[in-house]
């Protein structure tokens, strides 16, 4: 099981990191430019981001019903679930191009930007934008990938468009001197030379796995027998994992847009901007061994074996928190000489001093995060997205709330101590729910858990 498990996540986590590598590559490259470039390139991505995670469903229902699928040896169902998570991405990332400026003045608002921010923000936002599509419809073939325990495709198309991203940026902006503008173009140019890779590799996983594509169906039933409309709980699914994204994005929105309101400075927003980088970091690498959740929890729920099942779940939580310990002892060791990649000392010293004073709690959210980001991997993995959706709405209120008693009292100490409770009111939550058994299985699989 060991095996297995690092087998699905070493090549996750390699994968994983180079996602943060990019935008870490773009703060670094706005660092030579100074601390409002730094800031402008972080408020930027969130505010793309805001629109971009959200949808983050599209891999995430795709690797559970897929994986699913695979256990039961379902090949019909693995490619309607492609076909169907395809069809809706493609509609999704149209609009979102067709409605960019009401999205980009949502932002705005949630973020609270200032006058001085929105100029740099916009030429971010408009220009990368323009990826959405190919973006989203990555989104599906991982997803697709990661459900047929395939962590290798993911990993060399990941790499494939990092690197051209990052060798496209470093051209256009030291070269060509593009600023913004070039960091932007370099990732959508990289996300439609990705697509055409991954087609490529979706053609080979078909092959290899003796699939055909016989027609481009909804399959509103994946086989005939199944009582409920398989596509009626493909949308239920979709929708309950697109609302606990949309609440874990506003969380981060949430946390800019108070930064923004304390009047704490441009050099401490910039100093945010970089230890979230490291936040990313962490939470990239430790969903490595949460994918590798979703795949074997999935395939071992779908395949119905409970005993294999409560082991993967016992192991990833082991494997998971030894790594969760190696960053934060890679954190407090590196301290500034990480900090200075991001604000070199002769270009923002302010802002190095303030991310070195605040780095403490970074190291704390790698212990305290971490579990919050293995159990989504375990529901994810049981298709429990009514569960997830319940879980975080309670997190997010309970955020709210610490935030409005205590956290607003402390400034910036208090705004991420308050994230921190976030992350740790996650974790707690779930395991709670999953141990009352209201995960939204069979009163069989929900024994089997709980024992």
């Amino acid at each position: 099981m060991n095996k297995e498990i690092l087998r699905l996540a070493v090549p996750n986590i390699l994968s994983n990191i180079s996602v943060p590598l990019i935008t870490s590559f773009d703060t670094i490259l706005m660092g030579s430019l100074g601390g409002g470039y730094i800031a402008a390139v972080g408020l930027g991505g969130m505010a793309f981001n805001f629109v971009y995670w959200n949808f983050g469903f599209l891999r995430m229902s795709t690797t559970g019903l897929t994986a699913r699928a695979y256990g039961a040896e379902d090949k019909a169902a693995q490619m309607a679930t492609l076909a169907r998570a395809a069809l809706l991405a493609a509609v999704i990332s149209v609009l979102l191009v067709l409605l960019q400026y009401p999205f980009a003045e949502l932002t705005h608002w949630l973020l609270n930007l200032r006058a001085e921010q929105v100029g740099l923000i916009d030429d971010y936002f408009y220009i990368r934008i323009l990826a959405a599509p190919a973006a989203l419809l990555q989104m599906v073939l991982f997803g697709w990938f990661f459900g047929r325990q395939n962590a290798i495709f993911p990993l060399v198309l990941t790499l494939i468009v990092n690197a051209t991203n990052m060798a496209l940026s470093w051209y256009l902006v030291k070269s060509l001197g593009w600023g913004i503008q070039g960091v932007a173009w370099g990732t959508v140019v990289a996300q439609y030379l990705g697509f055409g890779f991954g087609l490529v590799l979706w053609w080979l996983e078909c092959r290899r796995g003796g699939l055909r594509f016989k027609k481009l169906s909804l399959h509103l039933r994946s086989r005939p027998k199944d009582t409920t409309p398989a596509l009626r709980e493909f949308l239920s699914i979709n929708r309950d994992i697109f609302l606990r994204t949309l609440f874990l994005t506003l969380s981060y929105a949430f946390f800019y847009n108070r930064a923004n309101a304390l009047d704490i400075g441009t050099a401490v927003v910039a100093a945010n901007v970089i230890l979230l980088q490291l936040v990313n970091w962490l939470s990239y690498g430790i969903d490595g061994f949460a994918f590798a959740a979703e795949s074997l929890v999935g395939k071992y729920s779908g395949a119905n074996k409970p005993s294999e099942l409560r082991r993967v779940i016992r192991l990833i939580f082991l494997w998971g928190m030894a790594f969760a310990g190696v960053y934060a002892l890679v954190y407090a060791l590196g301290n500034t000489h990480i900090l200075s990649l991001f604000a070199p000392e002769n270009a923002a010293p302010e802002t190095l001093a303030a991310a070195t004073y605040y780095l403490p709690i970074v190291v704390a959210f790698c212990l305290t995060a971490a579990p919050c980001y293995l159990l989504d991997g375990i529901y994810i993995g049981l298709t429990a997205a009514r569960a997830m959706r319940q879980t975080m709405l309670l997190a997010f209120a309970g955020y709210l709330i610490i935030y409005f008693l205590i956290g607003r009292h402390y400034e910036n100490w208090g705004l991420w101590g308050s994230l921190l409770s976030f992350m740790v009111l996650r974790a707690v939550i779930q395991y709670w729910w999953l141990r009352m058994g209201r995960i939204g299985l069979t009163d069989q699989k929900t024994n089997e858990l709980k024992n």
